[in-house]
C-alpha cells in the first residue's frame, strides 16, 4: 500500500479529535510536483524559489503541529497515570482485604472499571506511538521525494532537525505503556491471565467499537510499515520499544522501520 492511502486510511481509523493533527501529506506532495514543474527549473527562478519557501514553511508548521498536540497529549498521559495509582489505592484501603471497610463485592466492581480504564489508556499511548511514527515516516518520504524530483538537497538536515524535536521522542509514553502493564500485573490476580489473553485476541479478531479498534489499527499500521524490509538507515525509525503485553504480543513489531 503507497503511504498517502496508508495515511488516509490511519487517519480515518484514528479518534475523531486526532483526525487534523496528522501530516498534510497531500498538500506537501503537491507543493513538490509545482517545484519540479518549476519554468526552466532553475533554483534561481522566482517562482521555483517562492514555491520551495512555501513548502519549508509548511513543513515547519506542520512539525509545530505535531510537537503541540503530542506534548499536550504527553503531559494529559502523565497526570491519568497517577490519577489511576491513586485511584487503585483508594479502593484497596477501602474495600480490600485490609481496608477500612472490606467488601469483596465493592472491591471486585471497582477494580473492573479500573481496569478498564487502564485498558483504554494503555490504549490511548499507544496511538500516540503510532502518532509519531506514522508522521516521521510521511516526513522521511515527503522529503526523499523532494530531493529525487528537485535535485535538491534537503533530506538529511531537516530529518536531523527532526530527530531532536519532541513529537519524535516516545520514551517517556514508551514507559508509561510498560508500566501500565507492571500495574495490571501486580494489581489483578495472576488466574486473570487468560481472560487478559482471550480479551487481546478478541480484540484483534473482532476489532469492535472504542479504544480497542482504534489501537488494534495502529498497531497494524506499525506493522505494516516494518514489512518488506529491515535495512537500517539514517532515516529509519527505531526498533518499537512497547511491552510484551498480550495486545502487542499478538502483533509482531520488531524490525525498524525503513525509508526507502
Amino acid at each position: 500500500m503507497k503511504f498517502g492511502k496508508r495515511l488516509k486510511q490511519q487517519i480515518q481509523e484514528s479518534l475523531p479529535e486526532w483526525r487534523d493533527k496528522y501530516l498534510s501529506y497531500k498538500e506537501l506532495k503537491k507543493l513538490v510536483r509545482l517545484i519540479s514543474e518549476a519554468p526552466t527549473f532553475l533554483n534561481g527562478s522566482l517562482e521555483y524559489g517562492k514555491t520551495e519557501a512555501e513548502f519549508i514553511c509548511l513543513l515547519n508548521i506542520e512539525i509545530d503541529k505535531f510537537n503541540g498536540f503530542f506534548m499536550e497529549k504527553e503531559e494529559d498521559f502523565i497526570i491519568r497515570h497517577l490519577e489511576v495509582q491513586q485511584r487503585i489505592k483508594r479502593v484497596v484501603d477501602l474495600w480490600g482485604p485490609n481496608g477500612r471497610e472490606p467488601s469483596k463485592a465493592d472491591y471486585k466492581e471497582e477494580m473492573g472499571k479500573i481496569r478498564k480504564a487502564i485498558v483504554d489508556f494503555h490504549g490511548e499511548m499507544v496511538l500516540l506511538v503510532n502518532y509519531s511514527n506514522i508522521n516521521y515516516t510521511g516526513l522521511a518520504k515527503i522529503l526523499k521525494k523532494y530531493d529525487k524530483r528537485t535535485g535538491g538537497l534537503l533530506r538529511l538536515p531537516f530529518i536531523q532537525k527532526v530527530l531532536e524535536q519532541p513529537f519524535f521522542t516516545t520514551d517517556l509514553i514508551s514507559k508509561l505503556v510498560k508500566e501500565c502493564e507492571c500495574i495490571i500485573d501486580a494489581v489483578f490476580p495472576a488466574e486473570e491471565e487468560a481472560e487478559r489473553a482471550k480479551e487481546a485476541k478478541e480484540a484483534i479478531t473482532v476489532a469492535g467499537e472504542g479504544i480497542f479498534r482504534n489501537t488494534v489499527a495502529a498497531l497494524l499500521t506499525m506493522q505494516e510499515m516494518r514489512k518488506g524490509s529491515s535495512t537500517q538507515s539514517p532515516f529509519s525509525l527505531p526498533p518499537l520499544n512497547l511491552p510484551d503485553s498480550d495486545l502487542i504480543q499478538s502483533i509482531h513489531l520488531n524490525a525498524a522501520v525503513p525509508i526507502v
